[in-house]
């Protein structure tokens, strides 16, 4: 064999030698360096928590609800941000929802008397209420309703402590929330001028008894 027949061989060697390697790399590379795509769950994100957790329902402490405001050039001319909200147990008013016992022993009480709980604004229109409450559900629980109906039952105890009274309320697990009303001004793209706000009380669709206790 002559040498410039070697010189092929050997290059030819080396080449499919190089290949080799670069298709192992390539593998290993593929294997370890891969990145979730956009379909593969987050192993970070838990799927089961609830937004709504009774664990961050802590009545009458008042936060701040943060929104993104859009870019509102092409946007409608007025339009409602809910500012503040608090967790509030709306109570149904009618007799047969309310009740007081001791002291001490346990109270056993029952829903009597079936009712509606419906929102209630401190001031502005029933097209304001609508936008309120349907801002509220976007921005503070998709449980927040107009209304809920109460019926009858729900049976429930509770012991009393020793000398107090105790108290159950039946109503609605809602939320007390501050809102403002907007409109555009110049070209529409700025923050926009305040023209009314507000108070409203927001009963949601879980229902039950809130319990509490006095010296008397």
């Amino acid at each position: 064999m002559g040498l410039a027949q070697k010189v092929v061989i050997a290059s030819a060697a080396s080449m499919l030698l190089c290949i080799g390697m670069t298709g192992t790399a390539v593998a290993e590379s593929s294997q370890w360096g891969k990145t979730a795509d956009a379909t593969s769950p987050d192993p970070l994100v838990n799927e089961d928590a609830d937004i709504n957790d009774p664990a961050d329902y802590i009545e009458g402490v008042e936060t701040p609800v943060s929104e993104k405001s859009p870019n509102r050039c092409d946007g409608p001319q007025t339009w409602i941000s809910i500012t503040n909200k608090s967790a509030y147990h709306v109570p149904a008013w009618w007799n047969g929802t309310k009740y007081k016992d001791g002291p001490g022993g346990t109270m056993s009480v029952s829903v009597t008397k079936s009712g509606t709980i419906s929102a209630e604004m401190t001031v502005g229109s029933e097209a304001e209420m609508n936008a309120v409450i349907a801002k509220a559900k976007v921005s503070v629980s998709g449980k927040i309703g107009a209304s809920v109906g109460i019926t009858t039952g729900h049976t429930y105890s509770h012991d009393i402590g020793k000398k107090k009274y105790g108290h159950l309320q039946y109503g609605s697990w809602g939320y007390k929330v501050s809102w403002k009303k907007y409109r555009a001004q110049g070209n529409g793209c700025g923050a926009g001028t305040v023209i009314a706000s507000g108070k409203a009380t927001l009963p949601t669709k879980e229902v039950g008894w809130k319990y509490w206790e006095t010296s008397s």
